[in-house]
């Protein structure tokens, strides 16, 4: 159901506004979705990934880079208007300067906090998983969203990575395969990712999933490439077969 646009506070707060940019854009209050023009929408995606106050010049000429100054000031305050005519207290203004309200809810922020306060009692970050297994605006062709789109997959991929790490030495094996294969998903090539899945398997003690990862990959590299893995990562299996007394031919594809 989209909400009527004079249903949200006047009151200088925008309590209850979420704002989805992973994947996709969405907007709602308090469970409802709100619509807005596509320009609207570009300047809510280009205030949340910033962050910080904006200049407005800076502003409206990064979103209407094509426009002289004049009209692409003209263009900005044609947006705002239409924003707040949508949910009046999400953009707050200063002076020259724009941000978006601190009191929205963004999920590019929640999932940068969340995994900022990683440690050791994973149960706080239950459902952090899904935050992390999705890139940010992937229809977007914006350059200033394609230059935050790599910065956050970068981030997240990390991310997994230590999620994966964590869940293993916790003993969550299911958990950790789990992140494990959603950064190899985000990055097949990567072998940081591959290494802490192989890893999470060898720890639960399925040396065979381990050979099988391992095997995909260097197939992949070797296609993809023409590299082979890296003695790290090649190490790995021999060192884990000769713990459990068994042999393997990694090398075997």
């Amino acid at each position: 159901m989209v909400q009527s646009p004079q249903t949200i506070s006047r009151a200088g707060e925008a309590r209850g506004v979420r704002l989805r940019l992973l994947p996709n854009f969405e907007l709602s209050n308090h469970g409802r979705r709100l619509r807005l023009p596509v320009t609207a929408q570009r300047l809510l995606v280009f205030l949340a990934v910033k962050e910080r106050p904006q200049h407005r010049w800076a502003v409206a000429t990064r979103l209407w880079a094509d426009l002289t100054d004049d009209r692409s000031g003209a263009a900005l305050r044609t947006t705002l208007w239409q924003v707040r005519r949508a949910a009046p207290a999400m953009i707050a203004c200063a002076d020259s300067h724009l941000r978006l309200s601190p009191s929205v809810e963004v999920d590019l922020h929640e999932s940068v906090r969340r995994t900022r306060q990683l440690g050791t009692d994973l149960q706080v970050h239950d459902g952090l998983l899904d935050f992390l297994s999705h890139d940010l605006l992937p229809d977007s062709l914006d350059e200033w969203v394609v230059v935050e789109r790599e910065r956050y997959r970068q981030f997240r991929l990390h991310a997994l990575e230590k999620l994966c790490q964590r869940f293993t030495e916790a003993g969550e094996h299911a958990s950790a395969i789990e992140a494990g294969l959603r950064a190899v998903a985000a990055d097949p090539l990567r072998e940081s990712a591959q290494r802490v899945l192989i890893e999470a398997h060898i720890e639960e003690g399925n040396l065979s999933e381990a050979v099988r990862q391992y095997r995909t990959y260097a197939r992949l590299l070797q296609v993809e490439l023409g590299v082979e893995p890296t003695t790290l990562l090649t190490s790995l299996l021999p060192v884990a077969a000769q713990t459990r007394g068994v042999n393997v031919n990694v090398m075997h594809r």
